[in-house]
């Protein structure tokens, strides 16, 4: 067999696995699902569950990132758009808390993340995808002279933190107004940063 039907076969595979680990993780959550049932679902062996991934960690891992890029590319989808740098990032903060009202995103992104991987892994890869574009927008801003000069990184970690937090709660609570008036907050917060300029 060529190595290119294999390549294809393998990524072919890759991905059904990625698809359905993801539908059964954001149904059941990572403690229910087991390895036995991501392959019955996938209809592939565990042979070749192991030929892509040593396991049900990193089978998780790889669907969190397919997640976290996909939020990252509807923030974008949202902000780009906008003309002015200060827009953009209003809009790019609220479009990550809507986005992260979906109950797959939540369970994989924001409950399972930080408790399979652990704290510092999951604020790694956070950190390494919105956290990024939040810290560039914040430095264009800064730049620009719509924010005050000051230290960026802390500022991308209390903003990063505050969205993070008010997300999580956003997937517990049951208040039909939670949405709106986060986003309302959120909208107060940044305001309150832009008006300190002198």
């Amino acid at each position: 067999m060529p190595s290119t039907i294999r390549a294809k076969q393998r990524e072919e595979t890759r991905s059904a696995l990625l698809r359905e680990s993801r539908r059964l993780f954001a149904a059941k959550g990572y403690g229910a699902v087991g390895l036995s049932e991501i392959v019955a679902a996938t209809g592939v062996t565990k042979g070749a569950l192991y030929h892509n991934f040593a396991g049900k960690a990193e089978l998780f891992r790889a669907v969190l990132e397919q997640v976290q890029h996909e939020v990252g590319e509807e923030v974008a989808a949202a902000a780009d758009p906008r003309a002015d740098p200060w827009t953009q990032l209003v809009v790019g903060c609220e479009a990550f808390l809507t986005t992260c009202t979906d109950p797959d995103i939540q369970r994989i992104m924001l409950i399972d993340g930080p408790a399979v991987l652990g704290w510092h892994e999951w604020r790694a890869m956070d950190e390494a995808a919105s956290a990024r574009h939040l810290g560039e927008a914040l430095t264009l801003l800064v730049d620009e002279g719509v924010l005050a000069p000051q230290p960026i990184e802390p500022l991308t970690h209390l903003l990063s933190g505050a969205m993070n937090e008010a997300a999580l709660w956003l997937a517990i609570t049951d208040d039909p107004n939670a949405l709106s008036d986060t986003t309302a907050a959120l909208r107060r917060l940044l305001e309150a940063m832009r008006a300190s300029v002198a």
